[in-house]
């Protein structure tokens, strides 16, 4: 996901934008004082388990359409996090889940996005793809298939981490 750009004219008063002493985009006129800075978007997954498996789902959508990943999606503005992370399960795989633990906050270099993730255990539902997956599946934590995104890694480790305890 690219960073996003600003507008090219100032939403409070409609001048036109131009770089100001620190390079970001600014208003000129007097009193205004309108300065852009790009705002991150977040987004959660959970890693949920139910019998000792994890659950996945293969996405629908880019990026990584085709791909096997945890449960995940953005939180809208107001949103409570961890009721984000229950509603993206929900939404993509019919089941309900329990947050036990928080995993950890993802980033990296150059991208917008804000991963938080969460180990969770389903308390309710049979897995069933939603409109955003084509497909879910349960698999032994041996046996994952190739993760898409660079965190995932962090995120298994701090998942297998909690478990082995």
């Amino acid at each position: 996901m690219a960073l996003p750009s600003p507008a090219r004219f100032c939403p409070r008063c409609a001048a036109p934008l131009a770089p100001d002493a620190s390079g970001r985009p600014a208003c000129g006129i007097d009193g205004c004082g309108y300065t852009w800075y790009p705002d991150p978007k977040v987004a959660v997954g959970v890693l949920a388990e139910r019998d000792g498996q994890l659950l996945l789902v293969r996405r629908n959508h880019e990026p990584a359409f085709g791909r096997w990943a945890f449960p995940s999606g953005y939180v809208d503005a107001g949103e409570v996090l961890e009721d984000a992370a229950r509603r993206e399960v929900l939404e993509e795989t019919g089941v309900t889940v329990r947050l036990d633990r928080l995993l950890g906050a993802y980033s990296e270099p150059g991208s917008p996005v804000v991963f938080i993730a969460y180990a969770g255990t389903i308390t309710d539902g049979d897995p069933a793809p939603g409109d955003e997956a084509l497909e879910v599946g349960m698999f032994a934590p041996d046996a994952l298939p190739p993760f898409p995104f660079p965190h995932d890694a962090a995120v298994l480790a701090a998942w297998s981490a909690g478990a082995a305890r």
